[in-house]
């Protein structure tokens, strides 16, 4: 076993699983993705610490925790389609092709796009579909969505995602300007809305114009 193995190994166990988290498919699939390979190079010391990390055009990586913590919050079944909106570096997005049939992911910058795909690329998934777009609109074309994923806070519920997403679908969205709250929202076979608070988070804000 490689070094980075034996660390992400560790992060699971200490960071992850002792925080609660306990979806099997989720657990599993943070222990096959790579992190440190989503990382910026000069950050692939810390790759597996319990930190977020920077990557390019003033975005993030969100912590392993808060990764895990959304996508068991969502979850997530084979046969489901996702949007995530804000593909940053590629991690998310990588995560959610190991657990459901297709996912639809949104990035407002051009060149964090581009370096997703090149590191997303070695590991020939089938089933991501790039869109650079703004995420407040969402993805009208492949719409409804069993589940949205939202990796940047507005100041408010985008009415575009509520929309998009399916009857019986749920989104994870952080919520906020000065402060934010992570919700858990969910659209029950009625078309109702039903949304719970779930932690205090920190996200980068989300961007409403496309970027180069």
């Amino acid at each position: 076993m490689e070094p980075e193995d034996t660390e992400r190994m560790r992060m699971v166990a200490e960071q992850i699983e002792a925080r609660g988290i306990k979806n099997k498919a989720v657990l599993q699939s943070i222990k096959k993705v790579p992190r440190h390979l989503f990382v910026p190079t000069s950050y692939r010391q810390s790759a597996y610490r319990d930190q977020p990390l920077p990557s390019s055009c003033g975005q993030t990586i969100s912590q392993p925790y808060i990764v895990a913590l959304m996508t068991e919050l969502l979850s997530p079944k084979k046969w489901h389609k996702a949007l995530e909106v804000g593909t940053g570096t590629g991690y998310q997005t990588a995560i959610l092709a190991e657990l459901v049939k297709e996912v639809y992911t949104m990035e407002i910058y051009d060149e964090l796009q581009k370096i997703a795909k090149a590191n997303l690329e070695p590991f020939n998934y089938r089933n991501i579909h790039f869109i650079l777009g703004n995420g407040y609109q969402g993805y009208s074309k492949a719409a409804p969505y069993d589940l949205i994923m939202v990796t940047a806070a507005p100041p408010f519920i985008p009415e575009k995602l509520i929309e998009q997403l399916s009857e019986g679908g749920s989104m994870v969205i952080p919520v906020g300007r000065d402060r934010q709250e992570l919700y858990l929202i969910l659209k029950d076979k009625n078309g109702n809305i039903h949304q719970e608070a779930i932690i205090p988070v920190i996200f980068v804000t989300m961007q409403h114009e496309k970027r180069e």
